[in-house]
């Protein structure tokens, strides 16, 4: 199915994701700073399992379509196709693998270590380190993605 972003020849799926990945920044600077400002941790917990849920439909969708439909097709008439398309994907899939791996570990953490309703406690510094990295990675993997997108789908 097509997609609906204008200038690209992605499939509604790949849009998506390209969307979503905009999306999630905002999101994640405000969990930020609800937790780092307005110390409001449950709306940062709600909006962090928010985050979680979101993306992980979207890239269960994304997998699902993958797995049906491909995406080379799409990305055949791109001028980079042979040349940046690959080298974009493989730098992309190191940060989205990281990513899930950080986001994982520091979702599970959380859970585990964080009383209910939550507030800071021993685990807090661990959790600030971590879920930093997981930040920073997802921000990589949103630049990254969005550099593969163009590249492959809109170049």
């Amino acid at each position: 199915m097509a997609g609906f972003l204008p200038y690209s020849r992605a499939s509604l799926t790949l849009d998506l994701i390209a969307v979503s990945m905009i999306a999630v920044i905002p999101m994640l600077v405000w969990s930020v700073y609800l937790v780092k400002v307005k110390r409001d941790y449950t709306r940062h917990k709600r909006v962090q399992l928010a985050i979680t849920a979101g993306l992980l439909l979207v890239v269960a969708a994304f997998e699902w379509d993958m797995r049906l439909n491909g995406w080379r097709q799409y990305a055949w008439e791109s001028r980079y196709y042979d040349t940046l398309v690959f080298p974009a994907l493989y730098i992309h899939l190191c940060f989205a693998i990281s990513t899930v791996i950080l986001w994982v570990y520091t979702l599970q953490g959380a859970i585990r270590w964080f009383p209910k309703p939550p507030a800071p406690n021993a685990y807090s510094q661990r959790h600030k380190k971590v879920a930093g990295l997981a930040a920073i990675d997802l921000f990589c993997t949103a630049v990254t993605g969005w550099a593969f997108y163009l590249l492959a789908f809109v170049a």
